[in-house]
This record gives C-alpha cells, sequence and structure tokens, in this order.
C-alpha cells in the first residue's frame, strides 16, 4: 500500500494530477508538490500561513454521488465553515483528463492542519489538500 494508505493507488495517483483551481477576486490553479507564489501572496493578503482545499463531494471516491446529495453535503460544509469564522474561497478539483466531473470544494484560509484532517474525514474524504507557509500544495491522504 502506497503511504500506508488504504486508498486505491491508481486514486492516490488521480488525486496527485488533479488540478486545484480557486476561484474568487484572484485566481489561481494549485498543483501538488508545486510551489504556488500566487498562494504564497493570497497567505500573505489574508495574513495566514496555511490553507486547505476541501470538498464534501463524492465522500470516498467510491462512485460519483447524485448531484442533490454532493450539492446539499457542500452546503453542509459550506454553512460549517462560515459557522466557524472561517475565510473559504469557492473553486473545484478536476483532473486533466476530464473521465471524473469536477468537484466543487473550498479554498480554506488559515485551517491547521489537523483542524483540515478532522474536517476532511468528517465529510467522508479520502484525501485533502493542505498548504503551509511555503505554499507547496501537498496531498494529504486521510485513510
Amino acid at each position: 500500500m502506497p503511504h500506508g494508505s488504504t486508498i486505491d493507488p491508481g486514486l492516490i495517483q488521480a488525486y496527485l494530477e488533479t488540478r486545484y483551481h480557486v476561484h474568487g477576486d484572484t485566481p489561481l490553479t494549485l498543483a501538488v508538490g508545486e510551489a504556488s507564489p500566487a498562494l504564497a501572496a493570497l497567505h500573505a493578503a489574508a495574513g495566514v500561513d496555511c490553507s486547505a482545499f476541501i470538498t464534501a463531494w463524492n465522500p470516498h471516491s467510491r462512485q460519483e454521488q447524485d448531484p442533490a446529495a454532493n450539492a446539499a453535503r457542500q452546503q453542509a460544509l459550506a454553512g460549517e465553515l462560515a459557522q466557524r469564522g472561517l475565510h473559504a474561497i469557492e473553486g473545484i478539483g478536476q483532473h486533466p483528463s476530464g473521465g471524473w466531473p469536477g468537484e466543487e470544494s473550498f479554498l480554506v484560509l488559515g485551517l491547521a492542519l489537523d483542524a483540515a484532517r478532522a474536517l476532511g474525514a468528517r465529510y467522508g474524504q479520502n484525501a485533502i489538500v493542505w498548504s503551509g507557509a511555503e505554499a507547496v500544495p501537498r496531498l494529504i491522504l486521510l485513510r
């Protein structure tokens, strides 16, 4: 098992290849393992040193879920982020092949790694993408 995970290696590879698009005033695209000067600038502007790209769509990526169910899960995540006073920017995770529909997501500014892990696990995710002060997105496996 790669990385000591129970997640299928092919799925892990797909996460590594996915592009994580952040909307907002200054759109940017994140790639796992690639430093992002635009993300570093966003962190600086927001006065934070970390962020997490997270979704509530398609828990455990077993199969594509009903769009209405995905939307309801994403709305619940948005509500939780707002209730916790976290600054979240809408985005979408999309594999370049287009073989799996893009998943609506949020870039949550200032979300520490442990809190990001807990949030991803609560919404049934296999992984999140987290960036620290160096603004290099890292794939964080949750199972």
